[in-house]
């Protein structure tokens, strides 16, 4: 019998780029003319995966926000891996806005991508590793079909298809 072509399905983020993007965000948000004196900070908790915005006002904490969605994308990391909060008040008359990091596929998502290719009735074997997918089988254009088919799909996350073989 032939042996199994597979891949798996991942959801991560690299969390240098991440890192990048966010000391990108904090020098623009220093230097710009109508940014750099209002007190708005961007600060990215390394510890506890999260992102923090504060700003005087809704407003400014939006444009705060823009810019780091902004520098996110020009160094591709998917804007679906910043899980943003509310825009909440903070001390001092400023509000603050948090995002956490999605990383890894958690058990329900896993469940439901999992349902999803098995109602699709393709040949393909799927069992789901702690935060992975692992997809098997013996075509490889049977495999080509279910990226593509997921690709279609939003589950609130980024997606990513490692370790095809």
């Amino acid at each position: 019998m032939a042996k199994d072509n597979s891949f798996d399905i991942v959801s991560e983020i690299d969390m240098q780029e991440l890192d990048n993007a966010i000391q990108q965000a904090k020098r623009e948000v220093k230097t710009r003319y109508d940014l750099k004196d209002s007190g708005s900070d961007v600060d990215f908790d390394k510890s506890n995966n999260q992102v923090h915005l504060s700003a005087p006002s809704d407003f400014v904490c939006n444009q705060v926000k823009d810019i780091v969605q902004s520098k996110c994308v020009k160094r591709n990391v998917d804007l679906k891996a910043l899980n943003w909060g509310n825009i909440e008040p903070a001390a001092g008359a400023t509000v603050k806005l948090d995002a956490s990091i999605v990383s890894g596929i958690d058990k329900e998502i896993a469940k439901k991508i999992n349902k999803d290719i098995k109602d699709k009735k393709l040949k393909v074997k799927t069992q789901i590793e702690g935060e992975k997918i692992r997809v098997s089988s013996p075509k490889r254009d049977t495999l080509q079909e279910v990226i593509q088919f997921l690709k279609e799909k939003d589950y609130g996350l980024p997606l990513q298809y490692v370790n095809y073989r």
